[in-house]
């Protein structure tokens, strides 16, 4: 089997396990008999679950319809959240102070497992993923000693608390490639040409980082912005002065990073945690992370102007 079959193999089969798990949100929304929207939700995590582990074996116009129900069930709000298990704080507690900092040993093996399988091997990115958080799933249970039903009603309480937002980046990074094929990108590089001068490399290196700041924090997803951006930016005033498109498309992509930090659009960053935290500001998150995504913006700025050329 070659690198791009397994890696497209693998994919399937990490699209099958985040439908499996949505499966089992369904089934605990069903099972409420209190959850005063309960059948609508349940019909959102099935048809949900169905696009993740289908999508790939159904008519595409089968796909549009259920992402059209997905939407209407939306609208009419009916997806919430039901009764979650509450957490015994005191345990909760207990077995924070039990594992000490082992317990951040999981969200770290992520990036550094996702990294060495990136660096070392043909596989894609998005299945160095995949295989990093499986194996963080398992360094859990081994640390923790957590057992299978605790898993599944975590899974139930992150998916709920989510809702509607677990499909939004994919929905912004399908946005991207729809503005990229509109010829949105072209229009943002017509109109940007009127104000910036020609042959100016730091004007055109700050419109870059900016514009991919501002574009992601308008549609809350960097790689939805990335396309756009680079097409309409990029590509004539950073690549076209010669800019290396490797180092420039790297901090370029990073810098729209900055404006995820900047935006309620980014739900599941910024809107989400205030909400598990139950914060009274819902912006609270976002107020935070404004100084230091500034500075970074900057930063980028500078890293682009310097490396990049």
């Amino acid at each position: 089997m070659d690198i791009a079959k397994l890696s497209n193999t693998l994919l399937e089969i990490f699209y099958m396990m985040i439908g499996l798990y949505m499966i089992v949100t369904m089934v605990f929304t069903i099972k409420d008999k209190n959850h005063k929207t309960r059948i609508g939700t349940s019909i959102f995590w099935g048809t949900l679950a169905i696009v993740f582990m289908f999508g790939n074996y159904i008519p595409s116009i089968l796909v549009g319809v259920l992402v059209v129900l997905i939407a209407l069930l939306s609208v009419t709000k009916q997806i919430n959240i039901g009764t979650l298990k509450q957490l015994d704080e005191t345990f909760a507690n207990l077995k924070a102070e039990k594992l000490g900092l082992k317990i951040f040993i999981p969200s770290l093996s992520i990036a550094v497992v996702a990294m060495i399988i990136a660096s070392f091997t043909y596989l894609s990115g998005t299945v160095a993923i995949g295989i990093s958080a499986t194996v963080t799933l398992l360094l859990t249970f081994v640390i923790t000693k957590a057992n299978v039903g605790e898993f599944l009603e975590d899974s139930n309480r992150m998916y709920q608390s989510m809702g509607a937002f677990t499909i939004l980046p994919q929905l912004l990074a399908s946005l991207g490639v729809l503005f990229t094929a509109a010829g949105v990108g072209d229009k943002i590089s017509s109109i940007i040409s009127g104000v910036i001068p020609t042959g100016n490399i730091l004007v055109g290196v700050i419109a870059y980082c900016v514009g991919m700041a501002l574009f992601t924090a308008i549609m809350g997803n960097a790689f939805a912005a990335f396309s756009v951006i680079t097409v309409g930016v990029g590509l004539p005033f950073v690549f076209a002065q010669g800019g290396d498109p490797i180092v420039c498309s790297t901090l370029a992509l990073t810098a729209g990073y900055c404006g995820t930090l900047l935006t309620p659009m980014a739900a599941n960053f910024n809107m989400l945690p205030a909400a598990l935290l139950e914060l009274k500001d819902k912006n609270a998150v976002i107020k935070a992370q404004a100084p230091v995504a500034l500075v970074l913006l900057i930063v980028h700025i500078f890293l682009m102007y310097t490396l990049g050329f």
